[in-house]
């Protein structure tokens, strides 16, 4: 069974997909190479291990005597990642994986071939250098998802172990990255290393979901109150907001209850509590954040994700 989403060649969709890798490709560069390596940080994956490779490899080879390229030296274990990827998991990483991945590794060592200052990084501090780097690959990995491809890299690990484990991609992934993370202490004997490289690993996280699922300010209640008929009039008349009406059962009183589950923006929820304290002051209120809202009246979800 293939993974592969089929795609028209030259279609306004494979613009825009090729168009996000490379300019994801571009940030996640700039990341590694203005803020990342300079400082030794590692922040898991196959460049956090091409890294270390680099710093400990300075003076080793007369070929390379600044040390082992670090977008090559990713790209070479990149290779064989996806190969053993494919061959395991199937036809999962089709052929945006292996150009992102491969332009990934071109534009790290072409940037840094291009830097005037060498491999100096761009500010001192190695903080604010864990932050705008993390924020940096971060962004660039989530537009690189976004086109439907990867960078290759320690998420393949993390599903050929899942494979014969049964464990969670999730926390696989956070152990195979934290092993890398642990080799740089090793490697650098410096703990400052380390925690550097966690706190760019949970930037980057946090920067992939922002990148993919956007900053809303959307909130989605759920509503239990007596009132549902005058709160649901509000919801829709003067709000003009929608909402759907689930039929529940409290759990202590057994007494049969109408919910009504809404989505409104930031502004609306103080605008709705208050309404709903004048007519019902008992009414029961949850109010939970709305990263992503796919539907009439929000973000078209034929738009997201169809392809031409």
């Amino acid at each position: 069974m293939s993974f592969i989403p089929k795609q028209r060649l030259f279609s306004r969709q494979w613009f825009i997909d090729y168009g996000l890798i490379l300019l994801g490709c571009f940030l996640m560069a700039i990341g590694y190479d203005y803020f990342i390596s300079p400082h030794k940080i590692a922040p898991g994956g196959v460049y956090g291990i091409a890294i270390v490779l680099h710093h400990v490899t300075k003076g080793v080879f007369d070929a390379f005597p600044e040390g082992l390229p670090v977008g090559a030296t990713g790209l070479v274990l990149n290779i064989p990642l996806t190969i053993a990827g494919i061959w395991i998991l199937g036809p999962r990483f089709g052929i945006k994986t292996i150009l992102g991945f491969a332009i990934c590794s071109i534009m790290i060592d072409g940037i840094t071939w291009l830097r005037v200052d060498g491999e100096l990084p761009l500010v001192n501090d190695v903080l604010l250098s864990s932050i705008f780097g993390g924020l940096l690959i971060g962004v660039g990995l989530g537009l690189i998802f976004k086109a439907k491809a990867t960078s290759g890299g320690s998420d393949i690990i993390a599903m050929i172990i899942q494979k014969y484990s049964g464990w969670s991609l999730g926390k696989l992934m956070i152990i195979v990255d934290s092993a890398i993370v642990l080799i740089a202490l090793v490697a650098f004997e410096d703990w400052r290393i380390p925690l550097y490289s966690w706190l760019v690993i949970y930037i980057t996280g946090k920067a992939i979901d922002v990148t993919m699922e956007g900053m809303d300010y959307n909130k989605a209640l759920i509503i239990v109150s007596k009132e549902y008929d005058k709160i649901k009039d509000h919801i829709l008349i003067d709000l003009e907001r929608g909402g759907t009406m689930l039929q529940g059962k409290g759990m202590y009183s057994d007494e049969e209850k109408q919910v009504i589950f809404t989505v409104i923006t930031r502004r609306e929820v103080p605008i709705l509590e208050e309404h709903i304290h004048r007519i019902d002051p008992d009414a029961f209120i949850t109010v939970m954040n709305a990263s992503e809202i796919l539907g009439e009246g929000f973000q078209s979800l034929t738009k997201k994700v169809t392809q031409d």
